[in-house]
């Protein structure tokens, strides 16, 4: 983690002046023990705005399996990077892969530290706030974390979808106050319960940071946008010349 501390500190700088994030809510994040920091997700610079932010505490969060698995010299400089910085490789595809992403984020909690998690599982396609996966839920009733909603605004508009670095642009993030969770036994946790304390979590979120709340996953809304390019290309394609 010597990585972290360096990049919090010499790349924060530099971040913290090209940013220039609004900080709001920074005494809700525990001071110790475990906690789930529960985030929107608009763009890629998100895990990077976290962490600058939180000046108190370490935070762990996820990231794509492609970060971890690339080959030659840029393959081993990105995995020897989030390796050190904190982030954990989780397989996106569902199944057992995920699942052990998740084995990994409450081994995180069970230190004592803290995880960072997008509920939503990938970028809104559109700036809205989408459905909330029940895997945040999971890990907070099986390791009874608090779990801390937080909102961000302006890094979508400093990062648009496709755009590698940043544009300057002034961000906020706002910390909600901590929603105590208990810890419960395997046979206690029912998916009424997860969806109960996830759909309270999204709700958290959505009253931070005013977005719109759309009741569908992002992965199936970028699906229909996918969909629905391909039909405009075919019809185009069918145009008379």
């Amino acid at each position: 983690m010597w990585l972290y501390h360096l990049s919090v500190r010499v790349v924060g700088v530099a971040a913290q002046k090209w940013f220039t994030p609004c900080i709001r809510g920074e005494e809700n994040i525990p001071e110790t023990g475990s906690a789930i920091l529960a985030s929107n997700h608009l763009a890629v610079i998100d895990d990077a705005v976290i962490p600058i932010t939180v000046k108190h505490r370490d935070v762990h969060f996820m990231g794509k399996m492609e970060y971890f698995v690339g080959k030659g010299v840029k393959g081993k400089l990105t995995r020897f990077f989030f390796t050190n910085v904190g982030v954990f490789p989780v397989d996106r595809s569902g199944g057992k892969g995920a699942e052990s992403g998740l084995v990994t984020a409450k081994e995180v909690l069970e230190k004592g530290e803290i995880f960072g998690i997008h509920p939503e599982g990938t970028r809104s396609p559109d700036g809205r706030l989408y459905k909330g996966h029940t895997g945040v839920a999971k890990l907070a009733f099986e390791t009874g974390s608090p779990v801390v909603p937080v909102a961000l605004w302006g890094t979508n508009i400093s990062q648009p979808i496709g755009v590698v670095f940043p544009h300057r642009f002034p961000v906020a993030v706002s910390y909600g106050k901590p929603i105590e969770v208990p810890k419960l036994r395997p046979e206690e946790i029912t998916y009424e319960k997860l969806r109960g304390l996830t759909d309270e979590i999204m709700r958290k979120i959505m009253i931070l940071s005013g977005q719109e709340y759309v009741d569908m996953y992002a992965q199936d809304r970028k699906r229909q946008l996918q969909e629905e390019k391909l039909i405009e290309e075919e019809k185009l394609h069918d145009l008379p010349e």
